[in-house]
């Protein structure tokens, strides 16, 4: 999660929102992004969407299998949709996002009996570390 976190520190030095991702196979790092929406003009390059397509790049294959994501913030619920469709083993996130939060805090797309996929979720982990970069970037913009 420490990874993941500084990936979000990169997004806000950036000028993104401060979220980060991490997809680790086999104990490794096999892909590493952050959110890039506002540079990249374009609404689906959330932390976790990059990291997919990057570990799908790498793999060449659309499912990873055997894989964690660890991510900053809950998944939204394209984020969540998009972590099934890959097959992901395992999600641990940090903040809950009581908007959109798509791993069990208003939606639970990820463990959905209704799909055929569903993830082992671990939430709350740096949830406070996680938390204040939000909280601390969206402070910022509002002075």
């Amino acid at each position: 999660m420490e990874q993941a976190l500084s990936q979000a520190r990169e997004a806000e030095a950036a000028g993104e929102v401060p979220v980060g991702a991490v997809l680790v196979q086999d104990g490794e790092v096999i892909a590493a992004g952050h959110n890039a929406s506002v540079g990249a003009h374009d609404p689906s390059a959330h932390a976790e969407i990059l990291v997919l397509r990057e570990a799908g790049r790498q793999h060449t294959n659309y499912r990873l299998p055997g894989t964690t994501l660890y991510v900053t913030l809950e998944p939204c619920p394209m984020c969540a949709g998009a972590l099934v469709q890959a097959r992901v083993e395992r999600l641990v996130y940090g903040a809950a996002d009581p908007r959109a939060g798509a791993a069990g805090t208003v939606f639970d797309i990820v463990r959905s009996p209704a799909l055929n996929h569903r993830l082992e979720v671990e939430a709350g982990v740096c949830a406070e570390a996680a938390a204040e970069l939000l909280r601390a970037f969206f402070r910022a913009r509002r002075d």
